[in-house]
């Protein structure tokens, strides 16, 4: 059975296809700047799910893993490090589920809770508001607040917004007080709601709409703090989700989210994410690329709604989703982070630079031992903790946060990745075909007037020579780093934690202004420009 159909040619807008021995034309319009690329597209996720939190974030002050204050010293200098804008919390669909309440105050005297979405696991809520609160000030980001709209109440919900905001002489600061904490905290973000549509109260957009209204009347700014109200969006393809958010809620949400995985499908096997074919590795490429499609079409409508972009598409829960590893905890959503996940963290910021006037925020799941993580620990007395090829790609791409987005032309040949592969196995009717460029790019201009420039080359086995020109800028200087290793299935764990690891790319060049770069099969490279 044929699973995939290679394009001979590239797209009708290029009349060849590039042969090994042709160099590739592509040209970087500087003088056609465009939005600011926010920097909380680079935010993460923590969820109370598998080993997020306890184990990954959180061992607590008595552990004999290294911490400071319970906070796991290794990850946390690793986010440091990694100059995360945003964090997000609780949830996730644990967010529905979780009271705030019984996170605060003496941790002996805390409630248990049993995690009903993931596992059944039960947590003793030690990390609680307090916990991640200090963290992100320890962070410095933002922290963003997921709220119970499916289980919780009205009452519940703003009860937490003036514990954690207010400055006052007001109930819930005195009680925020008494817990050990005087000053109130900065919340900027506030999920009204996750995934209501699903695990977050199974409501049609019509009924959320209302419950949106509803609680946000009562979540009050305090203080000078400024709330940035967040409403729960569509799951990828919902376009009339986001339609009737947009005409029932409106301007009282200053947001709303999307969430869109690389994923086969919610039934039956996912795929391994270190054990995959050529044919798995295209076709997930090519779904996550689609995610443009969907942001256009969520955009269209919101556009029509409100033209002045006042209203910001936060794309809060994004990545690949594969089968569990084998021998964990079920539920728990521990996966390895091949090379190939770093292709979809690049291509996906890729396209986020785009439509950067839109899309204000992307969360990528999850921050640690979930899903697209950042981070792997070993959580059994070693101490152990490896950064995965997803960390190295939003390392090498953090010079994009706030720069100004350049357009870029680029000529590329194309895959078309068919889905027939996964018909049988999911019991599917798609039907669709997705284009994979082998190569894409992506252009920012900074605050010092330096380019930075990202071009990965998804290819397996083809090297490529471009040629970059400038419109309105003279490259006089190139640096950059490399992404690349031997398979696209090699991955870092505790015993080789650097097989996936960043080197300096030495292979640019720069004459009368153009850039030229050999860019070697399955690799990501940046390249700054002065």
């Amino acid at each position: 059975m044929k699973k995939f159909i290679f394009s001979a040619t590239i797209a009708m807008a290029f009349a060849t296809s590039a042969s090994a021995a042709e160099t590739v034309k592509a040209t970087v319009h500087a003088d056609q700047a465009g939005a600011k690329i926010n920097k909380e597209i680079y935010g993460q996720f923590s969820e109370h799910l598998g080993s997020c939190i306890y184990g990954g974030l959180w061992v607590g002050e008595n552990s004999q893993i290294p911490n400071i204050n319970g906070y796991r010293k290794d990850v946390f200098e690793a986010l440091k490090a990694l100059q995360i804008p945003v964090l997000r919390w609780p949830g996730g669909c644990f967010a529905d589920d979780y009271h705030w309440m019984d996170g605060i105050g003496p941790k002996e005297q805390r409630p248990s809770l049993r995690n009903n979405n993931w596992g059944g696991t039960i947590e003793d809520n030690s990390f609680g508001t307090h916990e991640f609160l200090n963290l992100c000030e320890m962070l410095g980001c933002e922290p963003y607040i997921s709220g119970n709209v499916g289980s919780g109440t009205v009452k519940e919900m703003a009860q937490w917004v003036e514990y954690m905001t207010s400055d006052g002489d007001t109930p819930m600061a005195r009680l925020r007080r008494a817990n050990g904490r005087d000053k109130a905290w900065k919340v900027k973000y506030f999920g009204i709601g996750n995934e209501a549509w699903g695990c977050g109260g199974n409501m049609s957009p019509e009924y959320y709409s209302d419950e949106f209204r509803k609680f946000n009347t009562y979540l009050r700014d305090q203080g000078g703090n400024r709330l940035y109200r967040i409403a729960s969006g569509a799951s990828d393809y919902d376009y009339n989700w986001t339609k009737v958010c947009m005409d029932k809620i409106g301007g009282r949400m200053q947001g709303i989210s999307l969430h869109y995985y690389t994923c086969t499908g919610w039934n039956g096997p996912k795929g391994s994410a270190i054990n995959f074919d050529n044919d798995q590795y295209y076709w997930a490429l090519g779904k996550c690329l689609e995610i443009e499609e969907v942001i256009k079409k969520h955009k269209a409508i919101m556009d029509e709604k409100d033209p002045k972009n006042s209203i910001g598409l936060l794309v809060d829960e994004w990545g690949t989703w594969w089968d569990e590893e084998p021998g964990t905890i079920p539920g728990h959503l521990y996966q390895q982070n091949a090379l190939r996940d770093a292709f979809v963290a690049a291509l996906s910021l890729n396209v986020f630079h785009k439509y950067t006037d839109r899309v204000k925020m992307a969360n990528i799941a999850q921050v640690v031992n979930v899903l697209q993580s950042m981070i792997l620990t070993d959580q059994e007395g070693t101490g152990h903790m490896v950064l995965t090829p997803t960390y190295h790609v939003f390392q090498m791409y953090t010079p994009f946060q706030e720069a100004t987005y350049l357009p870029v032309d680029l000529q590329s040949e194309t895959v078309q990745c068919s889905t027939e592969y996964w018909k049988e196995k999911q019991k599917t009717s798609d039907n669709t075909t997705r284009p994979c460029p082998l190569l894409s790019a992506s252009a920012a201009k900074t605050k010092d007037g330096s380019i930075v420039l990202a071009i990965t080359n998804v290819s397996l086995d083809k090297d490529q020579t471009v040629d970059f020109n400038f419109a309105g800028f003279n490259a006089k200087q190139v640096s950059g780093r490399i992404l690349t290793s031997k398979n696209v299935a090699d991955y870092n764990d505790f015993n080789h934690p650097n097989v996936v690891a960043p080197k300096e790319y030495k292979d640019a060049k720069i004459k009368k202004g153009v850039l030229t770069m050999k860019v070697p099969a399955k690799s990501i490279v940046v390249v700054t420009l002065k």
